[in-house]
């Protein structure tokens, strides 16, 4: 497995293995909910200055993607009241026929690795119970629940929950 950035003749596959991947989720949450995230996923907003965008390559295959915010760049756009001080993980997806590799986990590690290189003390993320894989793999690689950065995107009563981790 590789892990390297991505280019931008890859964007639009990108795009496609995060709807693929996130798409299992829809069936769990209202349809409201899956639209406004699936509106979120396949955005362009990763491709400002100042995040990252790295990938997964198995056999020159992509199997696996992540964003990595700067803390200068707001990455909910409004949703945390408060401005965070460290990166921010976001939208990690692996292609379901890739699952059980260790991908996700590699690409979790990249984003700590890169974070601690750069100089901060920690790295964040959010995510929702209804990701019950992503949940364990945050906290077994020892993210620590922060509910003072959760949000509510929708009235719906999904809570966004944050996790971070500290070097």
């Amino acid at each position: 497995m590789i892990i390297r950035d991505a280019i931008e003749g890859e964007f639009q596959q990108i795009k496609e293995l995060r709807l693929q991947s996130y798409k299992e989720h829809a069936r769990k949450i209202p349809e409201a909910h899956w639209e406004a995230l699936k509106q979120s996923i396949l955005s362009d907003e990763e491709t400002q200055e100042g995040v990252e965008r790295i990938i997964a390559d198995i056999d020159g295959q992509i199997v696996g993607t992540v964003v990595l915010f700067s803390p200068e760049i707001e990455a909910y756009k409004g949703l945390v009241e408060r401005q965070l001080s460290h990166p921010e993980l976001r939208m990690l997806a692996v292609s379901p026929k890739a699952r059980g590799k260790g991908v996700a986990k590699a690409l979790v590690q990249q984003c700590i690795d890169r974070s601690k290189e750069k100089g901060y003390k920690a790295m964040g993320l959010h995510t929702a119970d209804y990701m019950e894989s992503a949940v364990k793999l945050y906290t077994d690689m020892g993210f620590k629940r922060k509910p003072d950065y959760d949000f509510v995107p929708l009235d719906d009563g999904i809570v966004v929950k944050a996790f971070s981790i500290e070097f």
